[in-house]
């Protein structure tokens, strides 16, 4: 008896080891880009043992997570909640580690779904390897920032989408889920939870798994508006999104053609023409600014960006388009001039902030955090590295152009669709951000490996012989 079970016990192990081996062997490329990845965020951690503190952003999502609370502007507080949970340790590096944690989960993702697709290993790692190997993102899972978080969530919705031809309603269910999760962490995604519920409905599966998604995306973000009209008042889930439309309008807006009430007069462009759009968003002078109240006005705010947009529809759609074209540049383009697009790895000593009570709230979170600062040789090494592994903008431009080729059999159809949401929505609702382009840069790999793996996947037309042609014309006869 029990030499049976140990013989059983045998088996199972070399069974066991033989699986780990097969899968070792076809997952060899991705063994080694997964690897490396692994080793440039350690290097990361090394090199910058504080993660960077960016702009305001940072320290009211620190602020926020230290009294749970939704946040009032122009985001909600999904990423806020995932530093609440990572508050007990006390630890800024902790939330850089899990981040970089994320952005290796989303590379494995994408592996999965495009070998699940019968996509080769080396075809799959390639298409992981931006999200895994570029600067760019290794840049953004180190900073105290929602992108991460993101990028993450619309990933894997992606992938529970394309996870297998047939959709289950447990599947649609679990993808808006995490749709909800996203639009939570930021608002662009709420649109997109319309788009997708509407292709499923229209193009592909029927009314039970739409369904199953837009209820599964809408009670998260129901129960989030109630909390919210707790706190300020007004069911919604984010207070900023008039003042962003209104800032969109104000490199075209021609109070003349718009005609708006006299309400909504003092909303009109007024004072020093400003570079980009979001910079009427911050800047002192700015219409927005000096009215009483400020964000306050967000429904005016946002009536006569809506004016606005129908008096002059071309001049909006070219303000939009000229601001999307700036993600294909080679060399990435300041907007606005005065901020630095990329390759922001550098070496040097940098102050928590300027501002008064930041450092209390960094504190608060981290008792540790004194400044962000650089160790050699780490730093300089990322410091070089970026100007390499870096996603240029024709290189983006050329997986969506891959993408669409695809579409005729509708071949990553929902990656490409997400791509081109997650391009184009933030400028058509604020400003062009080469932060915004990063979400695009994994579904846009997804959609273009997965139009490759279809045109693989189609049957080769049989090869006629002159002999063959004869057989055929004698079976005719016959």
């Amino acid at each position: 008896m029990r030499s049976s079970r140990f013989a059983a016990i045998t088996h199972r192990t070399t069974a066991h080891i033989a699986a780990v081996r097969r899968f070792k062997g076809r997952n060899r490329i991705f063994a080694v880009v997964l690897a490396i990845a692994a080793a440039l965020r350690v290097v990361t951690m090394a090199g910058y043992p504080v993660p960077w503190l960016y702009y305001g952003d940072s320290f009211a999502y620190l602020a926020t997570a230290e009294h749970m609370k939704p946040l009032w502007g122009f985001q909600p507080s999904g990423y806020p909640a995932l530093l609440w949970l990572l508050r007990p340790f006390h630890s800024l590096a902790t939330v850089a580690a899990v981040q970089h944690l994320l952005g290796l989960a989303s590379g494995v993702l994408i592996y999965a779904v495009l070998r699940r697709r019968r996509l080769p290993g080396w075809g799959a790692s390639l298409a992981a390897a931006p999200i895994l190997l570029d600067a760019s993102f290794l840049q953004l899972e180190h900073g105290v920032l929602s992108d991460t978080l993101f990028i993450f969530l619309i990933v894997a919705a992606v992938s529970v989408l394309m996870w297998s031809p047939e959709l289950s309603t447990g599947r649609a269910a679990a993808s808006g889920a995490l749709l909800a999760m996203a639009a939570l962490t930021r608002t662009i995604a709420i649109p997109m939870i319309v788009l997708m519920v509407l292709y499923l409905l229209v193009c592909r599966t029927g009314l039970r798994r739409a369904g199953a998604m837009a209820a599964a995306a809408g009670l998260p973000l129901a129960l989030y508006a109630g909390w919210y009209s707790q706190h300020y008042g007004r069911i919604a889930v984010a207070g900023g999104d008039g003042v962003a439309l209104w800032a969109r309008t104000m490199t075209f807006a021609d109070c003349a053609e718009i005609n708006p009430p006299s309400r909504e007069r003092p909303l009109c462009p007024d004072g020093p023409q400003q570079d980009a759009a979001s910079e009427y968003v911050w800047a002192a002078g700015s219409p927005i600014n000096r009215m009483p109240g400020g964000f306050a006005n967000n429904d005016k705010a946002r009536s006569f960006a809506l004016r606005a947009i129908a008096a002059q529809p071309l001049d909006y759609l070219q303000a939009v388009l000229s601001d999307t074209s700036l993600a294909f540049a080679w060399t990435p383009i300041a907007h606005p001039k005065r901020i630095r697009p990329a390759f922001g790895f550098d070496s040097g000593h940098w102050p928590l902030s300027e501002r008064p009570g930041v450092e209390q709230t960094v504190h608060a979170y981290d008792p540790g955090a004194r400044a962000v600062y650089s160790r050699r040789p780490y730093a300089t090494f990322l410091h070089h590295y970026q100007y390499v592994a870096y996603l240029r903008g024709p290189m983006l431009a050329a997986l969506l152009l891959i993408a669409a080729a695809g579409l005729r059999r509708r071949d990553g159809d929902v990656p490409l669709g997400a791509a081109v949401f997650l391009l184009v929505a933030p400028v058509a609702v604020l400003d062009f951000d080469h932060r915004y382009v990063l979400p695009v840069i994994p579904v846009a790999c997804l959609a273009a490996a997965t139009s490759i793996a279809g045109f693989r996947s189609r049957p080769p037309a049989p090869e006629v012989t002159p002999g063959k042609r004869r057989d055929f014309a004698t079976l005719a006869r016959d």
